[in-house]
């Protein structure tokens, strides 16, 4: 039986459901996801927690290559970069960039190796897409499968 680490909350104090949106637009939680958070046992948060990292790695593949994960893991420690260890390494790419994307200069210093979809955008801009394209799976599947009236055929 495998043991996890207690699953935390995704909250990065920028909760856009309070103002309506169905899908957070910080943690892109499912706003009743946000509400019961507390009440969940941590198999309920872990389900969550793998279906966000499932679209963060995803939104993150499209625009960057991991070709050194040990490289990677050595800068985020060296740099002190906040990240879960137990998450996608391509997560671990994501928590590199809102730390510090305009202070990057060379991604092959991180084990990082730019995809088709970025060449020639700055990294703010790759940064900005990933978290975009990770909302834009959260609203389609929340708009597919969970959204109240929906029938699947």
């Amino acid at each position: 039986m495998a043991i996890y680490k207690k699953v935390r909350t995704p909250c990065i104090g920028v909760c856009s459901t309070g103002i309506g949106d169905n899908v957070c637009r910080g943690c892109k939680r499912f706003a009743h996801e946000v509400i019961d958070w507390n009440a969940y046992s941590e198999d309920q948060r872990r389900i969550i927690a793998d279906r966000r990292d499932g679209y963060l790695a995803n939104a993150v593949r499209s625009q960057l290559e991991i070709i050194d994960q040990q490289v990677l893991l050595s800068q985020l420690r060296h740099q002190q970069i906040r990240f879960n260890e137990d998450q996608n390494p391509y997560c671990w790419v994501f928590e590199l960039l809102r730390a510090g994307a305009s202070q990057i200069r060379d991604l092959n210093e991180y084990g990082l190796a730019r995809t088709a979809a970025s060449q020639g955008v700055s990294l703010v801009e790759v940064r900005q897409r990933i978290d975009e394209d990770f909302y834009a799976l959260s609203v389609a599947y929340y708009q597919r499968f969970v959204a109240p009236g929906v029938r699947i055929a």
